[in-house]
């Protein structure tokens, strides 16, 4: 088997192992979720709002703010505002913006809600400070692949700091694997 061969395995695969990881997550979450009523992307939407504090966020930067857009970020607004979590209304600066507020019983659901994260890490078997630094390399990775200069010219898969955008060059001990 050829090196190229080898970083063609779906077990070295970054991203099949971030996709397997996420589904698990997302297996976890749906039970630990199912008591408060809410599916895993109306949970992102009550944190973003309970860190507001109260203040209310307009539906841009909440879209903004979960990487959702428009088209995935209403539906979960109106199921949330169909049950009586959150009310949209229209800004009285700005007309043409939509703020979400969280009502009463928004509020209240935050107490039954703060022992989901207690819960989701006990089930990963992590420490807290391997749960930091898990977080920490997630949110770099993000950001990398955010600002990653990636290109398809003919084909071929053009990456800056590759040789003739073919071999994938690495440093540390990565070894070329888990690409």
């Amino acid at each position: 088997m050829t090196q190229r061969d080898e970083y063609l395995r779906l077990d070295r695969q970054i991203c099949f192992s971030l996709n397997a990881a996420s589904r698990a997550f997302g297996g976890v979450y749906r039970v630990l979720l199912k008591g408060l009523g809410l599916t895993y992307p109306q949970y992102l939407v009550m944190l973003a709002l309970w860190e507001a504090d109260g203040a209310g966020l307009p539906v841009k930067r909440l879209g903004e703010r979960l990487r959702l857009d428009s088209g995935t970020l209403s539906p979960l607004l109106k199921r949330l505002e169909t049950n009586g979590l959150v009310r949209r209304e229209r800004s009285a600066r700005d007309e043409r913006s939509v703020v979400v507020t969280l009502t009463a019983a928004g509020v209240t659901l935050k107490e039954r809600a703060a022992e989901v994260p207690r819960a989701i890490g006990a089930a990963t078997g992590f420490d807290l400070a391997e749960l930091d630094d898990l977080r920490s390399r997630l949110n770099r990775l993000t950001e990398a692949l955010d600002s990653a200069e990636i290109q398809t010219l003919g084909g071929d898969i053009r990456t800056p700091g590759t040789a003739d955008g073919g071999d994938i060059q690495t440093s540390g001990t990565t070894d070329g694997a888990d690409i």
